[in-house]
């Protein structure tokens, strides 16, 4: 399968390194306004194919995404220390129109994967712009925030983080829903399981473990300057689901009918992800609390996005 990575920038690069490691797919495209920056990635990159997998690793312009089953829009300026994300839609939502076009135009039957901030509103940019099914229109969403929430559960409890199963839901941004209701770990109760370990997720465990979901982006772009590795990695798992159609639970945004009351809004669920893209949307049993943070953040991003002109 051929993926294509428009932005070759560090979350571009980093996913096309993930996933020529993994050699999940057979070809990675990368595609940049800046010729020489996408040549040098793609180089690079290439030369660390022999250790791991036999992926091809290429630049190219658009015309190279010919037949791609998935594009990944990487392209945009990046966060500055400080900013939220949602300060980041004036300044790339300018960017996509010309980007979709050109990807459109010799890819039309890819899957899109969204990885521009603020996500979960490109995507919504994303799907106006293209027109199509939401379903086809997939951003990575809340999946690295539920991967951190996974590893600060496992980690205090002991377990592979592979054993955790939690979700974080609605912005991939300050407004997220951290689902500790439904929170398990194997298949049993997550309060239940850290009493019989010894470890109780007290106050003072579940405020920290809050505050290091919520502020890691901060900070690591305090520390150098963007966040990369975690974001390649989390596409990367994304594209793994649709190349093998796995049909995997995976907690990223799309435009969704309804949520919590808030219509046509794109934030992330879990979602059964596959070659087909999104099949399915699950809506976890969540406590009022987290149901009226659900719904919050939904209107944060529908406002948000209904700001951005048509």
């Amino acid at each position: 399968m051929k993926v294509g990575i428009v932005g070759a920038g560090m979350v571009g690069s980093a996913t096309g390194y993930a996933l020529a490691l993994t050699g999940t797919v057979s070809q990675v495209v990368l595609v940049d306004l800046n010729a020489d920056l996408a040549r040098a990635q793609a180089e690079d990159i290439s030369h660390a194919v022999p250790f791991a997998s036999s992926t091809v690793v290429m630049a190219g312009d658009y015309a190279a995404l010919t037949d791609a089953a998935v594009v990944i829009l990487a392209a945009g300026v990046g966060q500055k220390p400080g900013e939220s994300r949602l300060e980041l839609l004036g300044r790339n939502a300018e960017v996509f129109a010309d980007v979709t076009a050109g990807v459109l135009k010799h890819a039309p039957d890819a899957i899109l994967l969204v990885a521009s901030n603020p996500v979960d509103i490109m995507t919504q940019i994303t799907t106006r712009l293209t027109g199509r099914p939401p379903a086809r229109v997939i951003g990575s969403g809340t999946i690295l925030d539920t991967a951190r929430f996974r590893s600060l559960l496992g980690r205090h409890l002991g377990i592979s983080p592979h054993s955790v199963h939690a979700y974080v839901l609605g912005e991939h941004g300050d407004s997220e829903v951290l689902a500790w209701s439904n929170a398990r770990a194997g298949s049993v109760p997550l309060s239940s399981f850290a009493a019989q370990l010894g470890a109780p997720i007290t106050r003072n465990v579940r405020a920290g473990i809050d505050e290091g979901v919520r502020q890691a982006a901060y900070r690591i772009i305090n520390g150098k300057g963007a966040t990369w590795y975690g974001i390649g990695a989390g596409l990367a798992r994304i594209v793994r689901a649709i190349a093998r159609d796995e049909q995997v639970v995976l907690s990223v945004s799309i435009v969704t009918d309804e949520v919590a009351g808030v219509h046509d809004v794109a934030l992330s669920l879990p979602r059964v992800v596959g070659a087909a893209g999104v099949t399915a949307d699950l809506m976890p049993d969540l406590n009022d609390a987290e149901a009226a943070e659900l719904e919050a953040s939904a209107q944060l991003l529908k406002d948000s996005a209904d700001a951005v002109p048509h």
